[in-house]
């Protein structure tokens, strides 16, 4: 649809950044010399003096921002998802978490949406590396509106937060009325028949797939999910006792992110079917985004699959 409004996270980060110090607040940003793919070069540019590029050190990157974190400073860090959260886990566990210093983890270029760059870069593994820090809030925004609220939230907090943010252009789904929390999912359409939990870029394919079943007469609940953790329980709850059968869509490894946190609290509160559609066991591979989100098994079609295999198990 040509009126379909597009715009990658990692373009509303470098703006929420801006917004951020144009309304006062206080605070560095550090990047490991990829400011113009992660988009921090917007800040750069408006606020030079409050931005500092690292290099090539992610590693060495976290311990800056935690050093300055802790004279009293907010620090928000940035490189690709898989330098991150992959090769700065020990910094980022050990000198932000441990301590729980005031650091945003803002990484870009998470997922097979990467595209090109292929299994090295493509980075699933993500959320299930910083949900099991302790104290972390994970964040997964699924378009414009919501990550430009999710970053000005994530300045709130007094603690570490890590911002999931994406290379491809995605659709804008929420306008200027939509109102972010931190910890609270959104229920986006009614249903009683099952209910479809996503996440991210998931989130379009998600109300996609919904309009599909609506049309074969099957009534899909949809809740969008951009606080991972701490997760919603109670939606989550709510959900799977009123629906009897839980779809969990995230483009993400299907072991350790969304799906296995809602699978953890929906079989300890109410037990029904869970279905994870995500990343299977698998690695990755070089190919444009939309191709590879077609190849992954990451569309409203396999939602739908999924959907009536959940109710098969009601």
């Amino acid at each position: 649809m040509s009126d379909v409004i597009k715009v990658a996270t990692r373009d509303s980060y470098g703006k929420a950044l801006v917004e951020l110090a144009d309304a006062g607040k206080d605070f560095v940003v550090v990047d490991a010399d990829l400011a113009a793919a992660t988009k921090t070069g917007t800040f750069k540019k408006a606020y030079p003096d409050k931005f500092i590029d690292i290099g090539i050190a992610e590693q060495n990157m976290i311990g800056i921002a935690a050093g300055i974190a802790s004279t009293g400073k907010p620090v928000f860090a940035s490189s690709f998802a898989m330098f991150a959260a992959g090769r700065a886990f020990e910094q980022i566990r050990n000198s932000v978490g441990y301590p729980h210093l005031n650091v945003k983890v803002c990484a870009t270029h998470a997922g097979i949406s990467v595209g090109e760059d292929g299994a090295t870069h493509q980075c699933n593994e993500d959320i299930a590396l910083m949900r099991v820090i302790p104290g972390m809030t994970v964040i997964n925004p699924a378009d414009d509106t919501e990550t430009k609220q999710a970053i000005k939230a994530a300045f709130e907090i007094d603690g570490p937060v890590y911002v999931r943010l994406g290379r491809l252009a995605v659709p804008v789904i929420f306008d200027e009325n939509y109102k972010f929390e931190i910890g609270k999912g959104v229920e986006l359409v009614s249903g009683n028949d099952v209910t479809i939990v996503a996440t991210g870029l998931m989130v379009h394919e998600a109300l996609a797939a919904a309009e599909t079943l609506k049309s074969e007469g099957i009534s899909a609940r949809v809740i969008n999910i951009a606080t991972i953790k701490p997760l919603d329980e109670e939606i989550i709850i709510k959900a799977a006792k009123e629906t009897g059968a839980i779809v969990v869509c995230e483009e993400h490894s299907v072991i350790g992110g969304l799906g296995s946190a809602v699978a953890d609290t929906v079989s300890a509160n109410c037990p029904v079917p869970v279905i994870k559609v995500g990343v299977e066991d698998v690695f990755g591979k070089s190919g444009p985004a939309a191709q590879l989100l077609d190849i992954f098994g990451l569309r409203a079609e396999n939602i739908v699959e999924k959907v009536k295999l959940a109710i098969s198990k009601k």
